[in-house]
């Protein structure tokens, strides 16, 4: 294709798509608008993944509670096609929320036991809301690989699950969290940080970053998890969690991988960040 295409609705991107799927592979990375870097490296792995790169944005209502962001979560749309344009994205799909949730429709996907701790303890609901517009964006979509950010760890978590008991016929594939200089992981919601919290955010790589120290100089999961709580404290950040987990199933880790999570609000914007010790990593400093 040579110029971007936009579809509004689920019938229109299904005839859209139609004529490209005879031919073509078709890769996709579902967002919710706000795009920044990490999104355009999604696009890149799509495009090396696929013949035809597939964005959705798309501001989920279903993932947010009650008392959260929703109202202000940013949509500067002009700024996002431009950005997709330009990063090669084939096609943008841009449902409203009525296209999406028409009147009348009850069925959600509840996800398993990986979506009841951390996020999910702390924000009900909000990985049943991710798995189940991600399941419709799938059947809407059909995509031989979806792309998504290792910066939401225990989102993958669900989506995997979810592509494997489901019998979903799509290709996962994840793509690194990718970092400002100074190593805050990239999101939509940092704009929301004045320079002050800009600064302060930073104590989550950090936490992340002493929670890998101590696992390399050979510390258990536990002492991982006492850093971290460290250097939030020092920071004076309202941490919801600082953990070290299974990545696959974020169980309590034992000799193999590590998955250090953390989870803190600075002042009233919450963010997320992970980091992955490979068990070769663990007790070689």
């Amino acid at each position: 294709m040579t110029e971007m295409q936009v579809a509004r609705s689920i019938g229109d991107l299904r005839a859209l798509l139609a004529p490209l799927r005879a031919e073509s592979s078709i890769g996709f990375v579902p967002t919710m608008g706000a795009l920044h870097d990490g999104h355009l490296s999604l696009v890149a792995l799509a495009r090396d993944a696929a013949e035809v790169c597939v964005m959705s944005i798309f501001v989920n209502p279903l993932q947010f509670g009650p008392t959260e962001d929703l109202a202000r979560y940013p949509r500067p749309l002009d700024a996002d096609l431009e950005l997709a344009r330009g990063a090669g994205v084939d096609v943008v799909f841009l449902p409203s929320v009525d296209e999406m949730y028409p009147e009348g429709a009850t069925t959600t996907v509840v996800p398993g036991p990986v979506a009841d701790v951390l996020e999910g303890a702390h924000r009900p609901g909000h990985l049943a809301g991710v798995a189940t517009v991600v399941a419709k964006l799938f059947n809407i979509v059909d995509p031989d690989v979806a792309i998504f950010g290792q910066k939401d760890a225990q989102q993958v978590a669900v989506i995997k699950a979810m592509v494997r008991d489901l019998d979903f016929e799509v290709r996962i594939e994840v793509g690194p969290t990718i970092r400002e200089p100074d190593g805050l992981a990239m999101s939509s919601r940092n704009r929301y940080l004045d320079i002050e919290q800009r600064q302060r955010a930073l104590a989550l790589y950090e936490a992340l970053q002493a929670g890998e120290a101590s696992l390399r100089a050979g510390g258990s999961p536990e002492d991982a998890e006492h850093q971290m709580h460290e250097v939030f404290g020092a920071a004076g950040l309202e941490t919801d969690y600082a953990a070290a987990v299974d990545p696959l199933d974020l169980s309590s880790p034992a000799t193999g991988d590590v998955l250090l999570v953390v989870a803190a609000r600075v002042g009233s914007t919450r963010l997320i960040d992970n980091l992955l010790v490979k068990a070769s990593q663990r007790g070689t400093s």
